[in-house]
């Protein structure tokens, strides 16, 4: 069963210590096969007396379901019996964040003696069968991993973890074996669909978790390419042409844009996985980086450059990333207020990322009923709509649209402060109500500034019509 997801997504994890708030950050762009794969958006309750079992349409993967469940928000599919759920991302009522995945691959030596297993847990299934169910960071790498001991896994995949201390990445690249990492408090990463973690150090329990066996599976395998250490990169990646137009660019121009003072290539197979810059990381910066497409740079597709060029490299932001998002733990906010959500429904080169509170009990309908096909509610196609509006005349749009998204920044920014201090001195089920409150006035709010903008560029676009000739205005 080949994923819809293979091949796609680019991932940025940063530690408290690295931002500009001490907040934790993972975020990932959700890239699908198909330009059009429509999602919604909406919370699934808590359940305390769960029974049954989980069973994916998609390669019959099948596991019973714990008893409790915890309350945590998702961006599925619409179309679930067609395309399977793939919940992506979101957070738990313990204020866990989780996205998964970032398809990655492992190459044929580790896949020949540990191939994958046609109905484990694929990505269809892993964010329901995982988020609702574990409390920390640590102790979502240590959930899947035992669910990975037990059903195998079908394709390569590198999920995020984050709470308010600790941001996790592992990496699943056969049918039993992987990797998890957690990012330096004081570092950032960025991964783009190539394995990433490098050296793994077996005596830091606080900063590496891996399967069980690992070293005498390498061992016996004569897998080890490298004449010292433990490189899990070098060990069960992959280092081919593909990844050097496909891959490791998207990592370059990451890296490029937060530390502008290292030379790299984008072609580079040695691209580090933990870095560390100056450069206090923001939410912009994230949302910056997964909106981009080689901005400044010759191989923009929008640029003047020659065309061989300008298409040498697959860009970040694409027409068929589906959602992306940035979920952000903040540690300078006391109460249950500190977990942000910033979700794009459109193409995030030219749409916004609206924030929403983690601690709510519903979604507008606005995001929960997207519908199939193309209307004027839902924000999935309003933003949809946006970015095609845009791309279609992007010389003429561009400068419009960026001082739409700056404008939206410094509302949206004010909105999720006022909120936070309007909140204080509330608890508990008064605290949840409010924050949900506020994430509904935040669509409204964002709807009337969309369909306004949307309105003026339709207009402008009028005046570009091929299909004009001048002639004597009296005549």
């Amino acid at each position: 069963m080949v994923s819809k997801h293979l091949s796609a997504c680019t991932t940025v994890l940063v530690g408290k210590k690295a931002s500009i708030d001490g907040s934790t950050m993972i975020a990932r762009n959700d890239d699908t096969f198909l330009p059009l794969t429509p999602q919604r958006f909406y919370v699934e309750p808590a359940v305390n007396d769960q029974k049954g079992e989980w069973a994916s349409n998609q390669n019959g993967f099948k596991a019973p379901l714990p008893k409790k469940a915890y309350r945590y928000s998702l961006t599925p599919n619409v179309e679930v019996d067609k395309e399977g759920v793939y919940a992506e991302s979101g957070f738990n009522e313990k204020n866990v964040a989780m996205s998964a995945t970032e398809s990655v691959y492992g190459n044929e030596r580790a896949l020949a003696f540990d191939p994958l297993v046609e109905d484990g847990l694929a990505e269809d299934s892993l964010q329901s069968m995982v988020l609702p169910y574990i409390d920390s960071a640590r102790d979502g790498v240590k959930y899947l991993g035992a669910l990975i001991k037990k059903y195998g896994s079908p394709e390569g995949n590198g999920v995020l973890f984050s709470d308010n201390n600790e941001v996790w990445y592992m990496e699943i690249v056969t049918g039993h074996h992987w990797v998890a990492q957690r990012i330096p408090d004081n570092a950032y990463a960025i991964a783009a669909n190539q394995v990433a973690i490098q050296q793994v150090d077996f005596d830091d329990p606080d900063n590496f978790m891996y399967s069980d066996g690992i070293q005498k599976f390498v061992e016996k395998y004569h897998l080890n390419t490298d004449k010292k250490g433990f490189n899990f990169r070098h060990i069960f990646g992959t280092d081919n042409e593909k990844d050097r137009h496909y891959n490791t660019p998207r990592v370059w121009f990451g890296q490029k844009y937060l530390n502008p003072e290292i030379e790299q290539s984008p072609t580079s197979s040695d691209l580090p996985f933990i870095c560390h810059t100056d450069h206090k990381i923001s939410v912009e910066d994230v949302e910056y980086i997964l909106s981009s497409h080689y901005n400044e740079t010759p191989y923009d597709p929008f640029s003047r450059g020659h065309e061989d060029t300008k298409t040498l490299f697959r860009p970040i932001s694409m027409n068929r990333t589906q959602n992306s998002h940035v979920l952000q733990i903040r540690n300078d906010v006391k109460n249950n207020s500190n977990a942000i959500m910033w979700l794009c429904f459109g193409v995030p080169a030219f749409s916004p990322y609206v924030p929403f509170f983690a601690n709510a009990t519903d979604t507008d309908d606005t995001y929960s009923k997207t519908p199939v096909h193309c209307d004027d509610v839902s924000a999935y196609w309003m933003y949809r709509k946006l970015s095609m509006l845009v791309e279609s005349h992007y010389s003429e749009f561009i400068q419009d649209d960026v001082d739409f998204l700056t404008d939206a920044k410094e509302k949206l920014r004010r909105h999720v402060q006022n909120t936070i201090d309007e909140s204080k001195g509330l608890k508990g089920d008064e605290l949840t109500s409010y924050l949900t409150e506020q994430n509904h006035e935040v669509v409204k709010m964002m709807r009337l500034a969309t369909e306004h903008f949307s309105h003026q560029l339709i207009e402008k676009g009028l005046t570009l019509s091929k299909l004009t000739f001048n002639m004597d205005k009296n005549l």
